[in-house]
């Protein structure tokens, strides 16, 4: 039985949640001592110390919880929730009821506790069927308490995450949030299907069921935003239930297959409802995809069922834009409304198929799936085509949005159904709108350069990885879906016309993608390798269909080709020029003249008496990358070859590891978490990279090899160090320990080669100079194309990190002041000893601080001199948010900037990269 002191909070909570925060503000003004007057059940005057009502509510709402089941229910803990809103917000404009329930730690420790608990409940909450107000009262109640923690903790993002993420119990949360919204989507799936029976739906019908949406959609909302920093996005790939185990997986697979009843094919609140709620699913599986910590595809792919889960998703992705790029598709009435924002769909769907044609785990099954979509997109006719793929001026793009989400407005529609006083009128709720879209230049270049990438992804093959059999399997695969598609004519598209219009069109898109490597949406890569697939698909045409019907697009098509190809291999300026001389007949492929310098020649490809060797090379200025502070680094990938034998094979810069790795056929490492430092451009093209070390692994190994030159050869000392160095990162086995050193002689033979220089891989670590070169006897591993070695081991080659020839023993002022003064960061053993002033440079090249040498970790070279990766920094001047992330976090320093200098008593002491440290002239 309920004790008096608990029947009189139930009575205030009841009375008091229903009020605004206007009357709530003039009650409190009108107040004496902060004790609010109303009237009692029996006309009686009663008086509401708010004081004691509010600091007594989060426990008294945590005790109603622990009761449900047992008479409680649901609508009075929605009540309650709705009540803290409310005190929330009216908290900052009131000092007396913000230093009650604002400041008082313990008091904040509850709501979050109790926030935490009510959706551990939500998520097991199946005790009512999908009829009547349950969904209501589920849904928005899920909604308020995740809002409630911007209205009650911080309204900042950033702030919110550290919030979360000090909480013991923040995994918990996680999970429970992710569930609760997952049942209430089944809800809402399960009330839609019901609905398909129905010859017509009442606009009473459509008003709830376009409510639940609301609410289901505030909520994803609220995590996709939660997911949108680093920090917390970090902390679910490492969740097993989430990312592991598929729960993220099945969430979104619930939302991609809700759709509009036919008898709400007519209400565009709901479509447009539906449509977003499936933008920001896809979104969040976006974000997680493209995090650099851990490889969330790589969890998937670690179990069997979520593998499964994830393989069909990848294909319910396929299908919604197949619907959406189906060529009888057209737009419904009012899907470009303004008025009505349907989400980015279509581009955060093509965004994924990128992601998953460039990972080893689905590569193999898109081959065959992606073409369908592909196939409608370049099938249509050629000026509908370029007016929507080739140019910025889109007739039609998507429109998105965000909601501004009203708890208290959605708490009583709700309160009210579930008294059943719930009428068509009072039903109309209807959150405002924040528009979130793209810029149209910006989404039509996004939209293309995707396409440009898929295609990339599936034609790409790289020898020593891929198999034989997959050298042009995507080639075959799309002529044959082409031949069995022109089996089967039809008025729109005859079969005669079809191949060629696909011929066309690429074409068209690839002499417009060129246009789009200097918005760093593509590289020359990417354009290089759609041009060869246009290439050979052309050639394949022409013997297919004859000559006479590809004179429709030779005029077009032909000249294109030929300028496509040979801007793309124009020669950079480099010493290894690398000149493509087309033949001027479009039946030949262009023709290679190679610079007599260049390491290793690119075999022409030749119909017959084709050298089908594959080989690997890196050119001087095509593996060269310019970083952000101005510094020419040398890029020691593998560069990416395309087919054996097509021109200019090896042209393009970025040259990254490459992206054709089949699930069945590839040789790839076990799942790794990534290291190492990155640009973290978001504007550069991302390319899936697997290192094996991290920096401090890295820094680990080489000071040993100073010692051990040939550890590669001792099975003993691999394995010591193996277990070593697993200890200090992600885990390393011997065999990839060895395979990494071999991969690192081989790099280092390459870059002496390339600069006429001698070698000696044995001897690479030992201060003598180089007498010998030959190459490593190992292919090499996916992922260590961003290794770069310490400036001690290119100096000995006669090369510093800035590409510029080291001569050591030079006592010529001019050039060590040349040297200094063009060199940034640090590119080679430097003069360091505590107190020197530094620049500290972020990984954007931006100046982001100053401050003085503390320390350095290292091994000694001589007086003054040291080898080292890592610096400590006491840091004088921070140009950023202290609540930035550093880049190498621990225990002793801290994971933020004012983590550490609060954990040396006010000094910001932190350790730094060497190679993003600038000195200060005296």
């Amino acid at each position: 039985m309920a004790s008096p002191s608990m029947i009189d909070m139930i009575s205030a909570i009841e009375e008091l949640s229903g009020l605004t925060t206007r009357e709530l503000s003039e009650m409190l003004k009108e107040s004496e001592s902060f004790v609010l007057q109303s009237k009692a059940d029996d006309g009686g005057p009663k008086q509401v110390d708010m004081e004691k009502l509010v600091s007594s509510l989060p426990l008294h709402l945590l005790a109603v919880c622990l009761d449900l089941g047992r008479g409680s229910d649901l609508t009075y803990v929605l009540r309650g929730m709705r009540f803290l809103h409310s005190l929330s917000e009216l908290a900052t404009r009131h000092t007396r009821l913000e230093q009650v329930l604002l400041d008082n730690v313990k008091l904040s420790e509850q709501v979050m506790d109790l926030i935490f608990f009510v959706l551990s409940i939500l998520s097991h909450w199946k005790k009512e069927n999908h009829l009547g107000a349950s969904p209501l009262i589920h849904s928005s109640l899920v909604a308020t308490s995740l809002h409630l923690l911007t209205s009650y903790f911080s309204s900042q993002w950033h702030e919110l995450v550290h919030i979360l993420l000090a909480h013991p119990k923040v995994d918990i949360f996680m999970d429970v949030a992710f569930d609760c919204l997952h049942e209430d989507m089944r809800l809402l799936s399960v009330r839609l299907s019901t609905l398909d029976s129905k010859a017509f739906g009442s606009p009473f019908d459509s008003q709830l069921n376009h409510f639940i949406c609301q609410q289901c959609e505030a909520s994803l909302q609220f995590l996709s935003l939660l997911c949108q920093q680093k920090l917390f996005r970090d902390r679910i790939l490492k969740n097993k239930e989430l990312c592991r185990n598929g729960g993220i997986l099945s969430l979104s697979l619930t939302i991609l297959k809700l759709g509009v009843p036919e008898c709400l094919k007519g209400s565009m609140d709901i479509a447009s409802s539906i449509s977003r709620l499936k933008a920001k699913i896809l979104s969040i599986l976006l974000q997680l995809c493209e995090a650099e910590s851990i490889s969330y595809l790589d969890e998937v792919a670690t179990l069997p069922k979520s593998m499964q889960l994830g393989q069909i998703l990848a294909l319910e992705v396929l299908n919604l834009l197949k619907t959406a790029f189906g060529r009888k598709q057209k737009p419904a009435a009012g899907s470009h409304d303004k008025s009505y924002p349907m989400g980015s769909v279509l581009i955060s769907a093509l965004r994924l198929v990128d992601v998953f044609s460039d990972d080893s785990n689905f590569r193999s099954s898109f081959i065959t799936n992606t073409i369908p979509f592909l196939t409608q997109i370049l099938a249509t006719p050629h000026d509908e085509f370029v007016s929507s793929w080739c140019s910025v001026n889109l007739p039609v793009m998507e429109d998105d949005a965000n909601l501004d989400y009203d708890p208290f407005g959605a708490a009583e529609l709700a309160l009210v159904a579930a008294s059943d006083m719930l009428t068509e009128t009072k039903a109309n709720y209807l959150c405002p709108f924040r528009s979130i879209s793209m810029p149209s230049v910006e989404y039509a270049q996004t939209r293309t350069s995707c396409v440009v990438k898929i295609i990339a992804n599936l034609h790409v093959f790289v020898p020593n990885i891929c198999e034989e059999q997959e050298r042009d399997l995507f080639l075959q695969k799309f002529q044959k879906y082409l031949l069995s598609e022109s089996s089967r004519p039809s008025l729109d598209h005859p079969a005669s016309n079809e191949v060629t219009t696909v011929c066309r069109n690429l074409g068209s898109l690839s002499h417009y993608a060129k246009s789009l490597i200097p918005n760093n949406l593509l590289n020359e890569e990417d354009v290089q390798l759609l041009s060869e697939f246009a290439y050979k698909l052309q050639l394949w045409c022409k013997s297919q269909v004859g000559h006479r019907t590809l004179q429709v697009a030779k005029s077009d098509t032909s000249s294109q080709m030929k300028e496509d190809l040979q801007s793309v291999q124009q020669p950079l300026p480099t010493r290894a020029n690398v000149t493509s001389v087309p033949d001027s007949n479009m039946d030949n492929p262009p023709k290679v003249v190679q610079n007599i310098e260049e390491s290793t020649a690119t075999p022409s490809m030749k119909q017959e008496g084709r050298d089908e060797t594959p080989r690997t090379r890196v050119g001087v200025n095509g593996g060269l990358l310019q970083n952000s502070v101005g510094q020419n680094l040398i890029h020691l990938g593998v560069a990416r070859t395309t087919s054996a034998g097509y021109a200019g094979a090896g042209t393009a810069t970025s040259m990254e590891l490459p992206r054709c790795k089949s699930a069945d056929h590839f040789k790839s490492p076990e799942p790794t978490k990534e290291g190492g430092l990155r640009d973290d451009d978001e504007r550069q093209p991302k390319r899936k990279k697997r290192t094996i070390m991290n920096d401090g692994q890295v820094n680990e190994i080489e000071n040993a090899l100073v010692d051990e030159p040939e550890m590669h050869k001792n099975a003993t000392s691999l394995q010591t160090w193996a277990e070593k160095l697993s200890r200090q990162g992600s885990e390393i086995t011997s065999s990839q320990l060895k395979n990494w050193l071999n991969n690192r002689k081989a790099k280092l033979a390459r870059i002496a080669k390339e600069r006429g220089g001698l070698y000696d891989g044995e001897n690479a670590d030992k201060p003598s100079t180089p007498t010998t070169c030959h190459f490593g006897d190992s292919s090499e591993s996916a992922g260590e194309e961003s290794y770069l070695p310490p400036s001690r081991v290119l100096n000995d080659l006669g090369i510093s990190k800035g590409n510029r020839l080291v001569i050591p023993d030079t006592n010529d002022p001019t050039t060590q002041a040349e040297f200094n003064l063009t060199n940034r960061p640090f590119t080679r053993p430097f003069s360091f000893e505590p107190g020197r002033p530094v620049l500290l440079i972020d990984n954007e090249g931006n100046e982001i601080g100053k401050g003085e040498i503390f320390q350095v970790e290292g091994r000694a070279q001589g007086k003054g001199l040291v080898e080292s990766h890592i610096c400590i920094i006491d840091i004088s001047e921070l140009k950023i948010e202290k609540w930035r992330e550093l880049p190498h976090p621990s225990e002793a320093s801290g994971r933020t900037f004012q983590e550490a200098e609060s954990m040396h008593g006010g000094v910001m002491r932190v350790a730094w990269d060497i190679a993003r440290l600038t000195p200060v002239a005296p």
